[in-house]
């Protein structure tokens, strides 16, 4: 096991250092090799909803794309931690309506969504939230449509020990290379089981995701998880919405890498050419600081040019703002990767 101390993102209010966010990183090779890091590569993670993407395989290979046309922004929604915009409202119940199923089925719970004038817009007209506005509506709508499809039980959809997440518990150790019995299961957000690993098995199903044609693998379950790739990095949009970072990221590399973050700090990226794979787990929990690392690696490794780089100045170097929409501090990130002591220049 590797053991460092990790690097940081320091929060500045004016000139002054407020706070500071602790952090992990891995750097993974096709195979997996451990290329670069910060702090322990090998932390147990709860990658949160970083694995949308690999939950959504035993979808597909379920047979849902022939059944019922999918389209490539359909399967995107279903990968995605949503705005709530009425573009990703509208292909959920898309989804939903393919597989005649009704949108109580979704058990996701609601919330708020992120996008304020959709939500206002659904209060004047006198409308409900309901858990189709939940930022994971897609992944339960993918869900649902897959059981629905295979004749299973829809109402225990989220219980453990059902075939369809037992399938996904199985695509998550085939894709990030690690034994089933060694996997955490607990429940996530929406109420479905999260499962945990270590950082840097997670970076090697981003490798794999971003570049599948470099996995040692029958072409059945490949196939199907660059259909993935390119429905996510082809509808950016539908993975996250405006002014987010996923949808910023992938917009900018044009298919290039394949991105997404989760609750509690994390943030993945696949970069298609290389077959890297890059997971990076804030210490705190707190998301501001993930996609500043995120870039900052990019950066570092060469993969993001000076000028993508500042095309994403507003997710690199984030604003503090105050009530008054006044820029007040910043946050920058302060680290230098580690090689890792087996690669060799």
């Amino acid at each position: 096991m590797v053991k460092s101390m990790g690097g940081k993102v320091n929060v500045y209010r004016g000139q002054h250092l407020e706070s500071t966010h602790d952090f992990h990183a891995a750097v993974v090779n096709s195979e997996g090799t451990l290329l670069y890091y910060s702090g322990n590569p090998d932390r147990y993670v709860f990658p949160r909803s970083s694995m949308k993407p690999f939950q959504i395989i035993p979808v597909l290979e379920s047979g849902v794309i022939e059944a019922f046309s999918l389209k490539g922004k359909e399967i995107s929604v279903m990968c995605s931690s949503h705005s709530g915009e009425a573009g990703h409202i509208d292909c959920v119940r898309t989804i939903l309506q393919k597989g005649n199923l009704p949108e109580n089925a979704l058990q996701c719970g609601t919330h708020i969504p992120r996008d304020i004038d959709n939500y206002n817009d659904l209060i004047r007209n006198g409308g409900q939230l309901t858990p189709i506005f939940s930022n994971c509506s897609g992944k339960h709508s993918g869900m649902l449509l897959a059981i629905s499809h295979m004749g299973e039980d829809i109402d225990t959809y989220r219980d453990a020990g059902h075939p369809h997440q037992l399938r996904i518990i199985e695509a998550i150790c085939d894709v990030c290379d690690y034994p089933a019995d060694r996997l955490q299961i607990s429940i996530d957000g929406c109420g479905v089981p999260v499962h945990g690993l270590p950082l840097n098995r997670v970076a090697l199903g981003f490798s794999r995701l971003a570049a599948p044609e470099k996995w040692d693998k029958d072409d059945h379950r490949k196939r199907y998880i660059a259909m993935i790739r390119d429905a996510m990095t082809g509808n950016p949009c539908m993975v996250a919405g405006t002014d987010r970072f996923d949808t910023d990221l992938m917009d900018t590399f044009n298919g290039r890498l394949v991105a997404k973050g989760g609750a509690e700090g994390f943030q993945c990226i696949g970069v298609r050419e290389s077959g890297t794979g890059i997971a990076v787990k804030v210490e705190d929990g707190n998301n501001r600081a993930a996609t500043v690392i995120a870039l900052e690696i990019l950066r570092q490794l060469g993969i993001c040019s000076e000028e993508e780089y500042k095309s994403l100045e507003k997710h690199a170097k984030p604003a503090i703002m105050n009530a008054r929409n006044e820029r007040v501090g910043s946050i920058i990130p302060d680290f230098v990767l580690k090689k890792h002591s087996q690669v060799t220049l």
